[in-house]
């Protein structure tokens, strides 16, 4: 059996999302040699640029300076970066931006997905792209769906069923998040701070994220047991795995 090449796959609401929530295992996936790919549905050009519209900026100079961003913040921790430029406050769920996802799964293969969670009352972007990624995931598995050009895939190109993790949204106890898998991200937080610098119109994130990748940590520690010497600076992430997990071997 040919050897499966790990393959991350991001599904970011806004621009800035992926760093916060997820730059921790995206990191780590690629320190490990791992593929990375960031879609971001959105530039966050209306709901999260505040600070450019008080500027008095255009529309696609703030689109412009979000891509920047988040082009510089995925450099930071190696992974690729893509751009639907969906429109955020709203981000519609539309036939063709499922399409657009479908055709996304089926090129990048992935053997990991990340995401938002399927709930979040501060914003209804997040759990828009939540359901968006979900619904194309599954319509990428099936032969018979054509991809957005009308051409139909080959069983090469249709995907398995990769896992689907939740990342931690920003107020979790009000989004019914409840983690069941901590991540020891240790090694590549100093990427994830870089990557985090490189958003500075959202700097008060950047003090919020460090102190919850330590609390986190604490829990990586406390839950992996005093055995694995884990050090006394770990950080973590925290997500929610959203199909069950298939093992021959509980551990």
């Amino acid at each position: 059996m040919a050897e499966i090449t790990p393959s991350l796959l991001v599904l970011s609401a806004h621009a800035g999302d992926f760093v916060w929530r997820a730059g921790g295992a995206i990191a780590a996936a690629t320190l490990r040699g791992e593929r990375a790919t960031v879609v971001c549905l959105s530039y966050g050009e209306r709901g999260e640029s505040a600070s450019q519209w008080l500027q008095g900026k255009a529309l696609d100079e703030i689109k412009a300076i979000r891509r920047g961003e988040a082009e510089a913040a995925a450099s930071a921790l190696g992974a690729a970066v893509e751009f639907l430029d969906l429109g955020d406050y709203p981000l519609r769920e539309t036939p063709d931006a499922v399409a657009a996802l479908v055709d996304v799964y089926r090129r990048v293969q992935p053997t990991v997905v990340l995401t938002h969670p399927l709930t979040d009352p501060y914003n209804g972007d997040h759990p828009a792209a939540a359901r968006m990624a979900l619904e194309a995931r599954v319509l990428a598995q099936a032969i018979g769906v054509a991809n957005s050009d009308g051409s139909f895939p080959t069983k090469e190109t249709i995907i398995g069923a990769p896992p689907v993790f939740f990342f931690e949204p920003h107020q979790p106890e009000q989004s019914g998040f409840v983690p069941n898998v901590l991540l020891d991200i240790t090694d590549a937080f100093p990427a994830k701070r870089a990557a985090m610098e490189c958003l500075p119109a959202q700097k008060h994130m950047w003090s919020y994220y460090t102190d919850l990748a330590v609390r986190r940590g604490v829990q990586v520690k406390r839950n992996a047991g005093p055995n694995l010497g884990l050090a006394h600076d770990t950080m973590g992430e925290a997500y929610m795995r959203y199909f069950p997990q298939v093992t021959g071997l509980l551990e």
